[in-house]
């Protein structure tokens, strides 16, 4: 089989297309390119991928007060069970990094509010800012009293984060969400009348790109370009290029073992594994059985435990020893594409899951 196989993908090599993430200088600082990806996994359930987010964010100028504040206003936006694990994730940040002795700017509070301060009419006051004009949602007065009175004024009054960093965050994480493009492009609407300039959106999706997810970027770059008229490209932030291997549907059921957006499709005996670019997968372990892994598109990296990173180009082949724990996935500037099937199977052969492989790795392999 291996030899018909390699016969098969000799054949479509040279179609074979790398694309390249548009390099751009930043107006967003680093602290607010902390708060969008951080936003955006805490609304995608990326745990691991927001816990690398937040310990980049705290090595970058965003203090806890900052990160807190925003996961906590997550909660009117993605839900209370997304918010509260993002909180216990800062948590669990938060004591290694006072384990390791990693600098931690703790920030400061909000003040408090007057006694006189009243929710509804600056709740009120700062939603037609948002939305440009006054909103009524008469269908639910309840819902338009929680808006107002809680998200807007009780939320929105707390002035550790700035309105701008607020709609920041907003955006970001509702760039996450599938089937929330109203919402999404209300906000990005919201966020310039909140001072967030048109230069710092257009950088929320390669942030996006680069640190969080590919259709995540998408779906800001579809939403900015439709309210504000721009004409950012899909294709910015690293569309998969043409390829005779099909990409396939969202790796759902390993998703928890995977940093960024994958991809699979069953080919009879083997399948095609699609990476997005910066995606890999954690460390693990086939027990009992050879994995195959054959790049057919892009550029990607191998790592045996312990050993120095394989680069991955078209036409790479590579057999990973059963017991070898490893990571295999895409360049930070690449999608990658390789077949995948296992050999020398024993009986009860399976695949363990470790960790995650961390960002100080990953971003030492050019």
């Amino acid at each position: 089989m291996m030899k018909r196989l390699l016969l098969i993908v000799a054949g479509c090599l040279l179609t074979a297309v790398r694309p390249i993430y548009a390099q751009t200088n930043m107006t967003l600082t680093e602290r607010q390119q902390a708060l969008v990806a951080v936003a955006a996994s805490e609304a995608k359930g990326d745990i691991e991928g927001l816990k690398n987010a937040l310990n980049r964010g705290l090595d970058q100028g965003l203090t806890v007060s900052e990160a807190k504040e925003a996961l906590s206003q997550l909660y009117a936006y993605t839900g209370f069970p997304r918010s509260l694990n993002a909180l216990g994730a800062l948590q669990q940040v938060l004591q290694s990094r006072q384990s390791e002795g990693r600098h931690t700017d703790a920030g400061r509070e909000a003040d408090p509010l007057p006694k006189s301060y009243n929710a509804l009419v600056q709740g009120t006051r700062v939603q037609t800012q948002l939305t440009g004009r006054p909103f009524n949602y008469d269908f639910a007065p309840q819902t338009d009293y929680y808006l107002k009175a809680h998200l807007f004024g009780d939320i929105f009054a707390r002035n550790n984060l700035s309105f701008a960093d607020r709609e920041i965050v907003t955006v970001s994480a509702i760039s996450a969400l599938a089937g929330c493009e109203p919402q999404l492009k209300a906000h990005v609407a919201g966020a310039r009348n909140m001072g967030v300039s048109l230069e710092q959106l257009c950088d929320i999706p390669q942030v996006l790109a680069e640190r969080v997810g590919h259709e995540e970027a998408v779906r800001a770059v579809k939403a900015i370009n439709e309210v504000c008229g721009t004409d950012l490209s899909v294709s910015a932030v690293g569309e998969l290029p043409a390829t005779p291997w099909p990409k396939g549907e969202p790796n759902a059921a390993y998703a928890q073992y995977f940093m960024g957006n994958s991809y699979l499709a069953p080919m009879g005996p083997v399948s095609n594994v699609t990476f997005e670019p910066r995606c890999r997968n954690n460390w693990h372990v086939h027990h009992g059985a050879v994995q195959v892994l054959i790049c057919v598109s892009g550029r990607g990296w191998y790592q045996e435990w312990g050993k120095d990173a394989i680069e991955m180009t078209p036409g790479s082949v590579i057999a990973i020893p059963a017991e070898a724990k490893h990571w295999h996935g895409a360049a930070r500037d690449s999608w990658f594409q390789h077949l995948t099937f296992h050999t020398n199977m024993e009986e009860g052969a399976s695949n363990e899951w470790l960790e995650p492989v961390s960002d100080e790795v990953y971003d030492k392999l050019k």
